[in-house]
C-alpha cells in the first residue's frame, strides 16, 4: 500500500448566485480594487489516502467526494491525487 494525497476543488455551478465572491468583490472595490471582478469562491479540500495505485486512490477520493463533499445540485469538482514520498 501508497500514500496518496488527494485534492478536491469544489465550485459552485456557472450560473449559481455566489452571494460570498459578490461580497468579497464589493468589498474589494471599496478598498479600490476596481480591477478586479466576477470574484468566485469555492472549497479546497486536501486528505491522505492509503491505496494498492493511483487508480485506486483516486476513486477512493472521487467516491468520499460523491457521497459527502459536494452538492451535485449546485457544485462542481475536480480530485487530483499525488503519491507522497
Amino acid at each position: 500500500m501508497a500514500s496518496y494525497i488527494a485534492t478536491v476543488k469544489v465550485m459552485l455551478k456557472k450560473g449559481i448566485l455566489d452571494v460570498q465572491g459578490k461580497t468579497v468583490e464589493n468589498s474589494l472595490k471599496t478598498l479600490g480594487f476596481n480591477q478586479i471582478s466576477q470574484m468566485r469562491i469555492g472549497k479546497h479540500i486536501t486528505f491522505s489516502i492509503e491505496a494498492g495505485n493511483p487508480n485506486e486512490a483516486k476513486k477512493i477520493a472521487h467516491d468520499a467526494t460523491e457521497k459527502l463533499l459536494y452538492n451535485p445540485n449546485i457544485e462542481t469538482y475536480e480530485i487530483n491525487v499525488a503519491e507522497l514520498t
